[in-house]
């Protein structure tokens, strides 16, 4: 199994940037891609952004239009988001996530709160 630790969320002020750090433990996360989800209250959770195992190829959900980032250390078996520009609406509890040997596997998820 592999157990995902989410940090770098808190509280930031509207147009501010913040990155967020998902780190792995247990297994290699090296050979597999990962994703990054969202969940605000009240709505379901949401895809954000993916990256392959090789880093080479990114994906990123359209609503965000460029301010996303996710990159990875295969090194440092972590992964990272990070968003540009924040606005209130993108408070919401950030979540890792990995597919591995047909089992999702999801971090506690780290809280992003964006003062106006």
């Amino acid at each position: 199994q592999v157990q995902l630790v989410e940090s770098g969320g808190g509280l930031v002020q509207a147009g501010g940037s913040l990155r967020l750090s998902c780190a792995a433990s247990g297994r290699s996360i090296s050979s597999y891609g990962m994703n990054w989800f969202r969940q605000a209250p009240g709505k379901e959770r949401e895809f954000v952004a993916a990256i392959n195992w090789s880093g080479d190829i990114t994906n990123y959900a359209d609503s965000w239009k460029g301010r996303l980032t996710i990159s990875r250390d295969n090194a440092k078996n972590t992964i990272y988001l990070r968003i540009d520009s924040l606005k209130p609406e993108d408070t919401a509890v950030y979540y890792c996530n990995i597919e591995m040997k047909g089992y999702n596997y999801w971090g506690q998820g780290t809280q992003v709160t964006v003062s106006s």
